[in-house]
């Protein structure tokens, strides 16, 4: 297996360093970050009605945040902008 050299800002050199396990190699360390699959291998794989319902879910959830982030922020007397 050969190998290839790649450039990383300092700032995502840093994170990934930080991420390092002490007996890990950094190609290691990126091999375990992504691990085996990503979100795209799920691409098409939900049904129109899933989909409906998953968009239902976080759209719900979001709101929920929203108010709870308000309540917190007149809890406090914090005025937003």
């Amino acid at each position: 297996m050969g190998t290839k050299t790649i450039r990383l800002d300092e700032d995502v050199y840093e994170r990934l360093k930080s991420e390092k396990r002490d007996d890990e190699t950094f190609s290691e360390v990126v091999n375990r970050l992504i691990g085996d699959w990503s979100l795209l291998d799920l691409a098409g794989t939900a049904t129109e009605a899933e989909t409906a319902r998953h968009r239902e879910i976080l759209e719900a959830a979001e709101q929920n945040a929203t108010q709870d982030r308000e309540g917190l922020l007149e809890q406090f007397g914090i005025e937003r902008e």
